[in-house]
């Protein structure tokens, strides 16, 4: 860069004492690369020494001291890199926009590794670009650390401010572009952090005056820093922890308000107070809590109206842990804080001593409990071993009844006689005690311990593994990186030390390394010849040419998830009407629920693709692969699984925006459709409309499925409603109370995380527990985590295969705009829409008609608008009666209890419908 060239961007390192020399000559050479020819690096701070000298004295026209002269400066801490062309896009956008701030996207790293991950807020806020007037119109630059690194900013607003934020707001625009900018941010440093991070907030309070925006910003806060710190108490030493706390006590002082508190999850909201209130031993017990959710660590406390506090001595709204539901569990269910409070080596024998808490009055007070106990040591990770050992005493210990105490144990192991492994593949093991109160064994209890619990050789014992004492000798207690007790053996003796180097040498000199790289590839030719791909090809060049197999029908229900909808209830009437008939049923992960008389093959095996290769019928509610094409052969049902609301196939939006082979797949999928079953016109008019069905492939019977619907509701008009089907006894509810159905349709939730439903289980078992049971049905694409209610209000039944049999048992169905409302409505029973996101999700999704007019119940929008509807159910339902009928009849038109036979005589029996 010539000496009189304008700098377009400068670069600026802060450097404080001790900067690392070289972490400051890698930022300096991303700077230095910048495909911006107007970007200088300027080097400030007491931390520059000589090798920012160095660097001054090898790049005199690009590396500089002193003040920034580029028009932008972007600040950069030593260690951070930029993106090659963070500076150019930077520039293009101020230039382009005349911001006097522009910000893009910023990693940091994970851990001492390489990998770096962006934290996940940002994908939303640099999603696209777009101009702001003022840093008020993003509230996410206000309450998360959006503006510590990855921004420029005009030269003129670097003195008059010193953070991000306040260089933010006192800018007249700001400018957010989705580039990445800044890479190889430090990785977090939760305690080392938390100073930095408590000044840098309290910062940012003083220039936000809304107080909603201040509350969100603490939220983050805690979110982000507090409770990372609270965590790292686990891995700490007494003495430290003490020290922390007491510093964490002063730094959070008056930041964290109740209402603050209040937002976060019970655990988070105790775990932040204790650290607030310098409770170092607390924090610790709380991190634990936080690494084991589900885990009674305390002794709890009861409140006033039946509420429930982390302990005697903390009793506070802080404090509250209702919700974490252990109040409700069953002695078996609970598991407890197994502490170890001694681990010795005494008279050739390891001894143990522990407490368990005991919360809640688990022991009854008023009379003595019959206390046993064992410890259960299991090989880690080489099948089901167990060797079990009595403990040798066991004893209630301090005060019980309503606020608990502790159960003591003690327990002295003869390792060397007790545990007898092979010596190899078997050398690490895991007790767990498992105690009994009165007959009734608990949970299994790993053994909480702490470092300096466990005195490392000190209680290490002599070991005699089965394969001799050459392949080890020594049983070793430690603590395992989840701070549970483990015992490990190693050699430690002469002997075993040098049979275990020969080992090694053996199995890692060239000719074994050579043995291991070649089954490394055998085992990959053989998961390439099982992939998806090579089964695809063999599918359709040999399977498919296969003769038929005559009478051999292949049923999937949900794409394998479960038996039933329609494809069971074809099933069930071909079963009994056509003896002989060859039936095969798919299924997903496990075969359990599926019907013995059948023939059962995983989906995506080869067994399935031979099947559906040879087979002469195909029947399923949702659809075989895409990529297998259907045999000549073959005659294709297509079930399908519901009505429409929501707008399908091509009438999506997303298929729309697709590209031509993604539309072209999805049409060659539907053309394999011979016949396609309908229950209205409104599904000929939406669904075969969507899927481009022609009228000739429609069958016009209904939905098998639906037929026991039918049944359901001539037998309460004979009858009545009592008793209940089957399922209620199985499901423990009794005929008093009012079944509730709670359906809710499919999110798009990504895969491997739960479904946040809409609505809150626990304030319905508050509410109206005493009177109604809710059956919580989530959609087969997705899983809910439910809370830990009062037994018998509120039931997971997600993983009942037939949903027509809970349709039938429900008293109430309540759902949003699932495609269950067209069928329930068959019963003539109650069904409340409950949907808080009903307009958002029209104009997302799109729709066939307007719910609200023609839904054949309430159409509700808050929890307690919901509450009120069920609690005055039978007094408003004959409001709704007429409504309902006329949403059966003309959704449900062709639905007359006799699809299934319909379906059979049609197609299995070429019979004509009558």
């Amino acid at each position: 860069m010539s000496a009189d060239r304008a700098v377009d961007v400068s670069v600026l390192l802060d450097c404080p004492p001790g900067t690392d020399a070289a972490r400051l000559r890698a930022s300096v050479r991303s700077a230095l690369a910048q495909t911006l020819v107007g970007t200088e690096a300027v080097l400030t701070g007491d931390g520059v020494g000589e090798t920012g000298l160095a660097l001054v004295a090898d790049h005199p026209r690009r590396v500089r001291l002193g003040a920034p002269r580029g028009t932008y400066v972007l600040p950069l801490a030593p260690g951070e890199l930029l993106e090659r062309n963070a500076c150019r896009n930077l520039y293009a956008a101020a230039r382009r926009t005349d911001a006097d701030l522009v910000a893009g996207r910023w990693t940091r790293l994970t851990g001492t590794g390489t990998k770096e991950r962006a934290p996940r807020w940002q994908a939303d806020l640099y999603a696209r670009s777009r101009v702001l007037d003022t840093v008020s119109e993003e509230p996410e630059l206000l309450t998360r650390p959006a503006l510590t690194a990855g921004y420029c900013v005009r030269r003129a607003l670097i003195e008059g401010a010193t953070t991000g934020l306040g260089r933010a707001v006192a800018a007249r625009r700001i400018a957010l572009v989705p580039n990445l900018i800044t890479t190889h941010r430090a990785a977090p440093d939760p305690l080392g952090d938390l100073p930095a991070a408590t000044a840098e907030h309290r910062r940012a309070l003083d220039l936000i005056a809304d107080p909603e925006l201040r509350s969100r910003r603490t939220h983050a806060f805690v979110v982000d820093h507090v409770l990372p710190c609270a965590r790292a108490f686990l891995g700490l030493d007494r003495t430290r922890r003490a020290q922390l706390a007491a510093q964490a006590a002063q730094l959070l002082d008056g930041l964290l308000d109740a209402a603050v508190l209040a937002r976060l999850p019970a655990l988070e909201r105790v775990a932040a107070r204790l650290l607030a209130d310098g409770d170092a031993g607390g924090v610790h017990t709380a991190a634990y809590a936080l690494e084991r959710p589900g885990t009674v660590v305390t002794p709890l406390a009861r409140g006033d109206g039946g509420r429930v506090h982390w302990s005697a001595g903390h009793t506070d709204a802080a404090y509250d842990v209702t919700e974490l539901g252990h109040q409700h569990r069953a002695p078996r269910d609970l598991a407890l804080l197994n502490r170890v409070t001694r681990c010795a080596r005494e008279d050739g024998r390891l001894v143990v001593e522990g407490e368990v808490v005991v919360p809640l009055g688990l022991l009854d007070g008023e009379r003595a409990s019959v206390l046993t106990a064992t410890l259960d040591f299991k090989v880690r990770d080489a099948g089901e071993k167990t060797v079990t050992v009595p403990v040798d005493d066991v004893r209630l210990q301090g005060e019980h009844g309503e606020h608990g105490g502790v159960i003591a144990w003690r327990v002295a192991v003869p390792l060397t006689r007790a545990l007898r492994p092979r010596g190899i593949g078997d050398r690490v093991w895991d007790p767990r005690l498992r105690l009994g109160i009165d007959g009734e064994l608990l949970l299994p209890l790993d053994l909480f311990a702490e470092q300096d619990t466990v005195p490392g050789q000190g209680a290490a014992l002599p070991a005699r593994p089965r394969l001799t004492r050459l392949t080890a000798d020594t049983w070793q207690p430690y603590v395992t990186a989840k701070h549970h007790l483990a015992v490990c053996l190693l050699p430690r003796g002469r002997a075993a030390r040098k049979t275990n180097a020969l080992a090694r040498y053996a199995t890692h000199f060239r000719p074994a390394r050579e043995i291991k790289q070649l089954w490394k590839k055998l085992r990959k030719k053989y998961q390439a010849l099982h992939s998806q791909r090579v089964k695809i090809r063999v599918y359709r060049r040999v399977l498919c040419r296969l003769p038929v197999s005559r009478g051999t029908v292949v049923f999937e229900s949900h794409m394998g998830k479960c038996y039933g909808d329609s494809p069971r209830a074809i099933h069930e009437e071909l079963v009994a009407r056509r003896r002989g008939a060859h039936v095969v049923w798919s299924y997903a992960t496990s075969p359990d629920g599926f019907p013995k008389d059948a023939k059962l093959v995983r989906r995506w095996s080869w067994r399935y693709l031979w099947a559906l290769g040879r087979a002469e019928w195909w029947v399923d509610n949702q659809g075989f692969p895409h990529a297998l094409d259907k045999p000549k052969h073959t005659t294709y049902l297509q079930t399908w699984h519901g009505s429409a609301y929501k707008r399908m196939g091509f009438d999506e939006i997303r298929h729309k925006t697709q590209n031509a082979p993604q539309r072209e797949q999805l049409a060659r999928a539907v053309d394999r459709f011979d016949h396609f079953l309908v229950r209205s016109e409104h599904d000929v008019s939406t669904l075969a409309h969507a899927y481009r069905i022609s009228g000739d492939r429609l069958m016009r019977v209904g939905y098998p499925r639906n037929d026991r619907l039918v049944e359901a509701r001539k037998r309460d008009e004979r009858t009545g409603r009592f008793p209940r089907p089957a399922p209620a006894a199985a499901l423990g509810i009794p005929d008093h109370r009012t079944v509730v159905l709670y359906a809710p349709t499919f999110r798009g939730t990504p895969k491997k995380k739960k479904v946040q439903l809409a609505l809150d289980v626990r304030q319905f078992a508050e509410r109206l527990g005493d009177t109604h049971v809710l059956l919580v049905r989530a959609h087969y694409m997705e899983a809910a985590t439910l809370p830990v209610t009062p037994p018998g209000t509120v039931i997971d039944v997600s993983a009942h295969h037939d949903v027509s049999e809970l349709l039938c048992l429900a008293d109430v169905l309540v759902t949003d705009y699932s495609s269950i409302m067209f069928d329930y409505a068959l019963l003539d029973r109650p069904i409340v829409h409950f949907a808080p996101d009903l307009d958002a999700y029209a104009a997302e999704r799109g729709s066939y008609f307007d719910l609200r007019a023609r839904a054949g119940g309430p159409v509700v929008a808050t929890q307690d608008e919901l509450h009120r509807t069920l609690a005055g159910i039978k007094e408003s339902d004959s409001d709704w009666q007429e409504a309902r009928r006329a949403f059966a009849a003309e959704f449900g038109t062709y639905d007359d209890g006799g699809a299934a036979r319909a379906v059979v005589d049609a197609l299995f029996t070429r019979k004509a419908r009558p």
